[in-house]
Protein backbone atom coordinates (compact mmCIF):
# COMPACT_ATOMS: atom_id res chain seq x y z
CA UNK A 1 0.00 0.00 0.00
CA UNK A 2 1.06 3.41 -1.20
CA UNK A 3 0.57 6.29 0.87
CA UNK A 4 -0.81 9.11 -1.39
CA UNK A 5 -2.18 11.39 1.10
CA UNK A 6 0.29 14.21 0.15
CA UNK A 7 -1.17 14.40 -3.34
CA UNK A 8 -4.65 13.31 -2.36
CA UNK A 9 -5.17 16.28 -0.28
CA UNK A 10 -2.73 19.18 -3.18
CA UNK A 11 -5.04 20.19 -5.76
CA UNK A 12 -2.86 19.28 -9.03
CA UNK A 13 -0.25 17.48 -7.08
CA UNK A 14 1.96 14.62 -8.33
CA UNK A 15 3.68 12.09 -7.10
CA UNK A 16 5.79 9.09 -8.95
CA UNK A 17 6.66 6.15 -6.78
CA UNK A 18 8.27 3.16 -7.13
CA UNK A 19 7.47 -0.41 -5.14
CA UNK A 20 7.67 -3.68 -5.12
CA UNK A 21 5.18 -5.74 -6.25
CA UNK A 22 3.75 -7.74 -2.83
CA UNK A 23 1.73 -10.37 -4.37
CA UNK A 24 2.97 -14.24 -4.91
CA UNK A 25 -0.13 -15.08 -7.49
CA UNK A 26 -1.46 -13.92 -10.13
CA UNK A 27 -6.01 -14.90 -10.34
CA UNK A 28 -6.95 -15.77 -13.08
CA UNK A 29 -10.51 -17.96 -14.36
CA UNK A 30 -8.33 -20.42 -14.69
CA UNK A 31 -6.91 -20.36 -11.88
CA UNK A 32 -3.93 -19.07 -9.83
CA UNK A 33 -0.61 -18.38 -11.39
CA UNK A 34 3.01 -17.65 -9.51
CA UNK A 35 4.79 -14.11 -9.73
CA UNK A 36 8.59 -15.05 -9.81
CA UNK A 37 10.41 -12.75 -7.59
CA UNK A 38 8.90 -9.05 -6.80
CA UNK A 39 8.69 -6.62 -9.66
CA UNK A 40 9.34 -3.32 -9.18
CA UNK A 41 6.29 -1.08 -10.24
CA UNK A 42 6.17 2.39 -11.24
CA UNK A 43 3.08 5.00 -10.65
CA UNK A 44 2.59 8.31 -11.20
CA UNK A 45 -0.55 9.82 -9.14
CA UNK A 46 -1.86 13.20 -10.41
CA UNK A 47 -4.81 14.99 -8.80
CA UNK A 48 -6.63 16.66 -11.46
CA UNK A 49 -8.99 18.39 -9.04
CA UNK A 50 -12.95 17.95 -8.70
CA UNK A 51 -11.75 14.62 -7.48
CA UNK A 52 -10.47 13.22 -10.28
CA UNK A 53 -7.23 11.48 -10.32
CA UNK A 54 -4.79 10.04 -12.80
CA UNK A 55 -2.74 6.66 -12.56
CA UNK A 56 -0.16 6.29 -14.89
CA UNK A 57 2.56 3.53 -14.52
CA UNK A 58 3.72 -0.21 -15.65
CA UNK A 59 5.15 -3.01 -14.37
CA UNK A 60 6.18 -6.71 -15.98
CA UNK A 61 5.99 -9.66 -13.79
CA UNK A 62 7.00 -12.77 -15.02
CA UNK A 63 4.21 -15.61 -14.31
CA UNK A 64 5.00 -19.29 -14.14
CA UNK A 65 1.66 -20.22 -16.27
CA UNK A 66 0.95 -24.40 -17.99
CA UNK A 67 1.41 -24.58 -21.94
CA UNK A 68 -1.68 -24.75 -23.71
CA UNK A 69 -0.53 -28.11 -25.46
CA UNK A 70 1.74 -30.26 -22.97
CA UNK A 71 1.35 -28.36 -19.52
CA UNK A 72 4.79 -27.91 -18.60
CA UNK A 73 5.35 -24.76 -16.78
CA UNK A 74 6.16 -21.42 -19.18
CA UNK A 75 7.92 -18.36 -17.61
CA UNK A 76 5.88 -15.90 -19.69
CA UNK A 77 6.44 -12.01 -18.76
CA UNK A 78 3.26 -9.67 -18.83
CA UNK A 79 3.73 -6.61 -19.92
CA UNK A 80 1.52 -4.10 -17.90
CA UNK A 81 0.82 -0.48 -18.62
CA UNK A 82 -1.75 1.90 -17.45
CA UNK A 83 -3.18 5.32 -17.52
CA UNK A 84 -6.55 6.76 -16.92
CA UNK A 85 -8.53 9.19 -14.94
CA UNK A 86 -10.81 7.94 -11.74
CA UNK A 87 -12.68 9.18 -9.36
CA UNK A 88 -11.65 7.21 -5.66
CA UNK A 89 -14.76 6.01 -5.00
CA UNK A 90 -15.07 4.32 -8.12
CA UNK A 91 -12.00 1.89 -7.63
CA UNK A 92 -11.24 -0.83 -5.24
CA UNK A 93 -7.54 0.24 -5.12
CA UNK A 94 -7.84 3.15 -3.43
CA UNK A 95 -8.59 3.17 0.22
CA UNK A 96 -8.63 6.83 1.97
CA UNK A 97 -5.50 7.97 1.79
CA UNK A 98 -3.84 4.19 0.54
CA UNK A 99 -3.38 3.31 -3.02
CA UNK A 100 -3.11 -0.96 -3.33
CA UNK A 101 -0.99 -1.21 -6.10
CA UNK A 102 -0.91 -5.01 -6.11
CA UNK A 103 -4.91 -4.85 -6.81
CA UNK A 104 -3.92 -2.34 -9.46
CA UNK A 105 -1.81 -4.20 -11.21
CA UNK A 106 -3.67 -7.42 -10.76
CA UNK A 107 -6.55 -5.72 -12.41
CA UNK A 108 -4.64 -4.33 -14.84
CA UNK A 109 -2.85 -7.31 -16.14
CA UNK A 110 -6.37 -9.36 -16.45
CA UNK A 111 -6.73 -6.76 -19.84
CA UNK A 112 -3.37 -8.39 -21.42
CA UNK A 113 -3.56 -11.98 -20.02
CA UNK A 114 -2.69 -14.33 -22.77
CA UNK A 115 -5.57 -16.19 -24.40
CA UNK A 116 -2.93 -19.68 -24.39
CA UNK A 117 0.81 -19.81 -24.00
CA UNK A 118 2.76 -22.22 -25.67
CA UNK A 119 6.14 -23.72 -23.96
CA UNK A 120 7.53 -23.66 -27.84
CA UNK A 121 5.88 -22.93 -31.35
CA UNK A 122 6.07 -26.71 -32.27
CA UNK A 123 4.75 -27.94 -29.19
CA UNK A 124 3.08 -31.68 -29.86
CA UNK A 125 1.03 -32.01 -26.75
CA UNK A 126 0.22 -34.63 -25.07
CA UNK A 127 -0.97 -38.00 -26.03
CA UNK A 128 -4.75 -37.99 -26.54
CA UNK A 129 -5.09 -41.69 -24.98
CA UNK A 130 -2.32 -42.24 -22.79
CA UNK A 131 -1.33 -38.69 -21.92
CA UNK A 132 2.09 -38.88 -22.74
CA UNK A 133 4.03 -35.69 -23.78
CA UNK A 134 4.64 -36.42 -27.16
CA UNK A 135 7.84 -33.65 -27.57
CA UNK A 136 9.69 -36.68 -25.21
CA UNK A 137 9.04 -39.38 -28.54
CA UNK A 138 6.25 -41.32 -29.48
CA UNK A 139 4.12 -43.06 -26.55
CA UNK A 140 2.77 -46.40 -28.95
CA UNK A 141 -0.81 -45.53 -28.74
CA UNK A 142 -2.66 -46.10 -32.26
CA UNK A 143 -3.39 -42.79 -33.00
CA UNK A 144 -6.09 -43.48 -36.41
CA UNK A 145 -8.64 -40.74 -36.18
CA UNK A 146 -12.17 -41.91 -37.86
CA UNK A 147 -14.19 -39.56 -38.91
CA UNK A 148 -17.05 -38.81 -37.07
CA UNK A 149 -19.29 -39.21 -40.07
CA UNK A 150 -18.15 -43.19 -40.28
CA UNK A 151 -18.95 -43.62 -36.85
CA UNK A 152 -22.21 -46.08 -37.61
CA UNK A 153 -20.28 -47.95 -40.21
CA UNK A 154 -17.41 -48.43 -37.81
CA UNK A 155 -20.10 -50.02 -35.28
CA UNK A 156 -21.51 -52.14 -38.16
CA UNK A 157 -17.73 -53.50 -39.04
CA UNK A 158 -17.36 -54.23 -35.30
CA UNK A 159 -20.55 -55.83 -34.54
CA UNK A 160 -19.35 -58.47 -37.41
CA UNK A 161 -15.48 -58.75 -35.87
CA UNK A 162 -17.38 -60.03 -32.68
CA UNK A 163 -18.76 -62.99 -35.07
Amino acid sequence: MLDIKDVLLTENGKSSYKTDMERTSLSYRTGDFPVEGHPVIEVTVENKGDRKFRLSGCTAPVIRIPCARCLKPVLYRLDVRFDFETDPDETTYIDGYYLDVDQLIHDEALLVWPERVLCREDCKGLCSVCGHDLNDGPCGCEHTQADPRMAKILDIFNNFKEV
